[in-house]
């Protein structure tokens, strides 16, 4: 099995070697068509509208889409916020993929400066508590039916599973506790 990671902007390169340590193969994917090489995809961290706008240029949003119904999709931070259906707060037209019914807050958690880091219980991955690293993090604000949430921090969710589309508020990436990743692997297998 190989994961692709969107190349574009953002921790991609963070990505591939969290796959790396979990014994998983990856590619980082530039273009549309080598989506056809690769089992999953992961869309990164970064900054959500310069994802965006790259995804829009390069002709991602209509790939990812089709993709994404044959195949795992796993959003991380941006990542999240690029798979909801509704972004509040800061760019108002914010282009998304809209394939998880989640609206979801931008920036949630403050600035870069109000950062940090949590534990989580995550029942998928046992124990013990998983390290979520929010960074400018965003929040769920709410879920449509058929969204599973896999973990909360401070009553909120901030791992969402809706079939085999998962994104995450937090950066799995920051951490060598590749649970995550290999969880997502599942969802291909």
């Amino acid at each position: 099995m190989t994961i692709g990671v969107l190349a574009l902007q953002g921790a991609f390169e963070r990505h591939a070697q969290a796959l790396a340590r979990a014994g998983i193969a990856s590619r980082q994917i530039r273009r549309t068509a080598e989506l056809a090489q690769v089992e999953a995809l992961i869309i990164p961290g970064g900054e959500s509208t310069t994802i965006g706008k790259l995804m829009t240029t390069y002709g991602f949003f209509a790939a990812i889409r089709e993709f994404g119904r044959e195949h795992p999709v796993f959003g991380t931070c941006a990542g999240m916020i690029l798979l909801g259906k509704q972004v509040t707060r800061g760019y108002p037209n914010q282009p998304l993929l809209g394939m998880m019914d989640l609206v979801v807050e931008r920036n949630a958690y403050g600035r870069q400066v109000d950062s940090f880091e949590a534990d989580l219980e995550v029942p998928v991955l046992g124990p013990p508590a998983f390290r979520g690293v929010f960074i400018r993090a965003p929040r769920v604000v709410s879920v449509g039916r058929g969204v599973e949430v896999l973990a909360e921090q401070a009553g909120a969710p901030v791992l969402v599973r809706q079939g085999r589309l998962l994104a995450a508020a937090f950066h799995p990436e920051m951490t060598a506790d590749t649970r995550l990743h290999r969880y997502f692997a599942s969802l291909a297998g």
